[in-house]
């Protein structure tokens, strides 16, 4: 099949049919920044087409997070299911769908009977509403009353109020909040003075006697710079302000039958800048909201192919249009050339499943879709779904333009098809804020007028070179080859750096985003296109060419030549969170100092999974017997306070075997976590931001070499604002988690230590010595060189005694009750021996019998047969009556027993002998064959045993060669090892 023939398929400009807005503004969608307070306060023609619910679901897809989003609070305004009751904050960045998904919710609960009928939204919110409910749901919802405060729309103080929609006298946000509840008249006089009293708002919300929607619009406008200029006889009202909030937050949620929504930006999305009062009320408030609320998104990157087509056109694709289409292009795909040389080199998604890609995508091309999805959305100042509508609006309604004119129009709409020569088109793009610096806007502006096409249509170094080309077999269908090729590079020029640290798009993308529907148009025509715009004396002049390394392919970037501080703000544009928590992550690892602690670990944050199902999966690898661990977690995944404790405060405490599903765990005890704050973890990634931004400067190659005082500097920043990460995260590492039992009978509870922070010393709990420090201090851990016979004696109690030594050994590790030792089993050893040479205890064996020890080697804490025992109590210094018993009954111990009793009635051991003889065996038997030997070797072995155990033998060296299977050599072999005995395994 060759290129797309119209008289077979109606082609995307002539099926779908652009909606009447776009047509009707020349493609500028005006109203694509839906607005809340038109929808809910305005009247007449200020009322916009989306203000009914009708024309709401003509132009919203269903995706699955606004499906969710809006059926939960249909459920809770219904009362007739078990959902989530705390308030939402809709926090996303600018363009993300807030105010659209604020107005379905509105809808949903004005009007509810009318939005269920909407077109494919309605049924499907009733539907997954039901669902969730496990019943029916009234289709009026009982009537629910709708409260807006849109607060992008107001100004603080009692001058600034709308009557109509405040009252007469209303001068606080909550006495708006309250006017719009209840209106005026006595319930408005009753209510109106309890603006922080979280019961008098509860009974102001039941006293409307049916469900009620709570939707704060953009509350940031109103309590930042908005409560900033009140004049001083209002001040108070800002107190007030943030209190009926705070209140509001917590009545929400205890409200039966009320739904609050939030919208505010997340302060780690919202570049905002805001006075330090004004900064202080958004923490507050994020604080309140992390607190008492949950963050929702009501849409995904993916969802940007269903969410254009819906707005911009009337009608779907029919299946056979979009099957024809991706037909179509089968011949360039399966093409030797372009296969081998093109599309497999780019590794993308969209080539796995092609045909289903543009089906998805459709009327675009899945090449242009991947990088709004995947790239755009990312970049921090891109109004995500906002900023792309208006560019996919301006760039159709050009391109039907163009077709009505009877010029060429791709079958799908491409990297290079943006029509730059459209004015709103390029200016949609240009401040669409993939360009965020004002002076980088000024300057791509000019250059795609100068080096691409101008506005006539006419001009400009590439739209030159199609017109001057020679006609050839390929011209009539893709008679702007240079102009897209040229528009591709200028689009993938302008995101920055690009994913693994690149610029601009490599030699493949370009002809990838050149290729039609004909064969006719080959890989070399694409290559000759490229070879003329990068030509030095016709062609572009701010097409640079990046040589490939390492085998990769040369890349072509259009550069404006930005100075130090303009690229660093364009770099850091670029870096999403993802980037800053991996560095964050790396360099914590890198900054943890084990200490006195054995052994340092780092639990890095899984994506998709909770911080206990994390903490779960590597439960083994933490627990580790006779170790002392310091255990970092990612802050990505775990902080502490602010609100935001409780998941990572029960996956620790699962961790340790506490709480109502705890981790099997044996070593506990011996375990600390350090964890960074909530509020320290924004810090960090603002710090690793700027380091980021700093380094990609030098790795790209828009630094040119010869300019060395911009390399100088920009090294020098980069090097101070590592410092001031490395400084962020120590600083940030602020608390340390363990198990805590004071003392025998109490309970084990996951105690948390915040470190103290002084001008002086900034302590971390990265660092094992900080920890240990406060470890100390809470009777948790001893100082090094502290841990003596006495403090051995102090810590043992009376159950610890009789015990087996590997027991009292075992439970330094594993008893929450013993503090921790810094060096170990060492230490413990060393002090059992001086309170063995000091008097205070008594190392004996299973049977009482007390051992004899010289040195500390000269007994193992691995030994169960050995015991821990309070010192015997001393002997009597005389005998007042020798002849008698101690009850003077005059029962005489006979005077020719040869045997002697010591006070406790056992018999004494006669002392032992001073001469020693070394014994020394040869032994070589066939032990399979005789058994009566076996026996005998048994035998011996049990009196060697016995000696040792009595203390009979000083000194043992010995070689016992044995022939056996080959596991139980190993068996033997581990065995010897485990005591530290010396053996190898050979073949016979």
């Amino acid at each position: 099949m060759s290129e797309l023939r119209e008289d077979v398929v109606i082609p995307w400009w002539q099926s779908l049919g652009l909606r009447r807005e776009i047509l009707d503004s020349s493609g500028t969608v005006n109203d694509v920044e839906m607005s809340l307070d038109r929808v809910a306060n305005k009247k007449g023609a200020a009322r916009p087409l989306y203000a009914k619910p009708s024309y709401y679901g003509e132009i919203t897809h269903p995706t699955a997070q606004l499906t969710d989003f809006l059926a939960r609070i249909a459920v809770r305004l219904s009362g007739t299911g078990d959902v989530d009751p705390r308030p939402i904050q809709l926090h996303q960045s600018m363009g993300g769908g807030k105010s659209h998904a604020c107005i379905g919710a509105y809808h949903l609960a004005k009007s509810p009977r009318e939005f269920f009928q909407a077109k494919d939204v309605g049924p499907a919110v009733l539907q997954r509403a039901q669902d969730i409910s496990r019943e029916e749901l009234p289709l009026d919802l009982h009537k629910p009353h709708v409260v807006v405060l849109s607060c992008d729309s107001m100004t603080p103080g009692p001058a600034a109020t709308v009557p109509e929609l405040d009252g007469p006298v209303a001068a606080s946000l909550y006495e708006r909040f309250l006017h719009r509840l209840v209106g005026e008249g006595d319930a408005y006089d009753t209510y109106a003075p309890y603006f922080s009293n979280k019961a008098e708002i509860s009974k102001a919300i039941a006293s409307v006697k049916r469900p009620v929607l709570i939707i704060i619009d953009e509350v940031l406008n109103y309590i930042g710079q908005g409560l900033d200029g009140l004049a001083a006889e209002h001040q108070p009202l800002i107190a007030q302000d943030m209190a009926f909030l705070r209140a509001l937050t917590e009545v929400a949620k205890t409200t039966p039958q009320t739904a609050m929504i939030v919208v505010m930006i997340g302060s780690e999305r919202d570049v905002t800048a805001l006075s330090p009062a004004a900064e202080a009320r958004r923490n507050q408030l994020e604080a309140d909201l992390d607190r008492n609320g949950r963050t929702l998104t009501v849409n995904d990157p993916s969802d940007f192919a269903a969410i254009l087509r819906r707005r911009l056109f009337e009608k779907e694709p029919d299946s056979q249009t979009v099957t024809a289409t991706a037909e179509a292009f089968r011949n360039v795909l399966a093409d030797s050339n372009w296969r081998s040389k093109v599309f497999e080199q780019l590794n993308v998604r969209w080539m796995t499943n092609f045909t289903e890609q543009v089906a998805r995508c459709y009327p675009f091309h899945p090449q242009l879709m991947a990088l709004a999805e995947q790239e755009w959305a990312n970049l921090a100042g891109f109004q995500k779904v906002r900023s792309t509508i208006k560019i996919f609006a301006a760039s159709v309604h050009a391109l039907v333009q163009r077709a009505a004119a009877g010029e060429w129009v791709p079958a799908l709409i491409g990297l290079g098809d943006l029509p730059l020569s459209d004015p709103v088109s390029r200016q949609s793009l240009i401040s669409s804020g993939l360009l965020p610096d004002a002076k980088a806007q000024t300057n791509y502006q000019s250059l795609a007028q100068n080096d691409i096409v101008d506005s006539s249509g006419n001009s400009g170094t590439a739209r030159q070179l199609d017109q001057e080309r020679k006609p050839a077999l390929w011209t009539e269908t893709n008679p702007r080859a240079a102009e897209r090729a040229a528009t591709a590079i200028f689009i993938t020029s302008i995101v920055g750096v690009r994913r693994s640290n690149k610029r601009g798009a490599a030699d493949t993308e370009i002809a990838a985003a050149m290729a039609v529907p004909d064969p006719r148009f080959t890989l070399s025509d694409a290559e000759g296109v490229l070879r003329e715009l990068a030509d030095a004396e016709k062609g572009m002049t701010t097409v640079e060419i990046l040589p490939g390394r390492g085998g990769q392919r040369p890349r072509y970037f259009m550069s404006t030549r930005l100075r130090l501080p303009m690229m660093v703000r364009n770099m850091r544009n670029t870096i999403n969170d993802e980037d800053k928590d991996k560095l964050i992550a790396d360099r914590a690892e890198f900054l943890m100092k084990p200490g006195p602690f054995q052994m340092k670990c780092f639990v890095g944050n899984t994506p998709g999974k909770s911080p206990r199902e994390i903490i779960g999966d590597l439960a083994v690898e933490l627990d580790k017997p006779h170790i002392t661990r310091l255990i970092a977690l990612d802050p990505a995944g775990f902080t502490m306070r602010n609100g935001a404790e409780a998941a990572t405060k029960e996956a620790v405490e699962a961790a340790l075997g506490l709480g109502q599903q705890p981790i099997p765990v044996a070593w506990a005890a011996s375990a600390a976590f350090a964890v960074a704050s909530t509020q320290s973890r924004k810090q960090m990634r603002n710090f690793a931001a700027e380091f980021l931004a700093y380094r990609r400067v030098l790795e790209t190659t828009e630094v040119p070499d010869d300019e060395d005082d911009i390399l100088m500097i920009a090294r020098a920043e980069c090097d101070q604002a590592e410092e001031r990460l490395k400084a962020a995260i120590l600083r940030g590492f602020q608390h340390v988690l363990y198990l805590h039992q004071p003392d025998v009978g109490m309970s084990k509870t996951c105690e948390d230590i915040v470190l103290p922070q002084n001008e002086s010393r900034t302590q971390s709990s990265l660092r094992g010595e900080d920890v240990w420090d406060e470890l100390v201090d809470k009777e948790k851990a001893f100082a090094r060189r502290t841990f003596s016979a006495t403090a051995l004696v102090y810590t043992l109690r009376d159950n610890d005694y009789d015990r087996p030594l590997p027991e009292i050994r075992d439970a330094f590790w594993n008893n929450p009750r013993m503090p921790l030792l810094p060096d170990g089993e060492a230490e413990l050893r060393q002090a059992i021996y001086d309170a063995v040479r000091e008097g205070k205890l008594r190392v004996t064996r299973g049977d009482g019998e007390t051992v004899t020890i010289t040195a500390p080697s000269d007994f193992s804490l691995s030994n169960p047969g050995l015991r821990l025992q309070k010192p015997l109590p001393p002997k009597p210094t005389a005998d007042p009556d020798p002849d008698f018993d101690e009850q003077g009954k005059g029962s005489k111990k006979g005077s020719g027993d040869d045997e002697k009793k010591d006070e406790g009635g056992s018999e004494e051991k006669p002392p032992r002998s001073t001469v020693e003889k070394r014994l020394a065996l040869m032994i070589s038997k066939d032990v399979q064959s005789d058994q009566a030997g076996v026996e005998g070797l048994g035998e011996l072995f049990r009196k060697i045993w016995d000696a040792l155990d009595r203390g009979e033998a000083t000194q043992i060296a010995a070689q016992i060669q044995l022939v056996v299977s080959e596991e139980y050599a190993n068996t033997l072999a581990n065995k010897a090892a485990e005591l530290g005995i010396r053996a190898s395994v050979t073949n016979r």
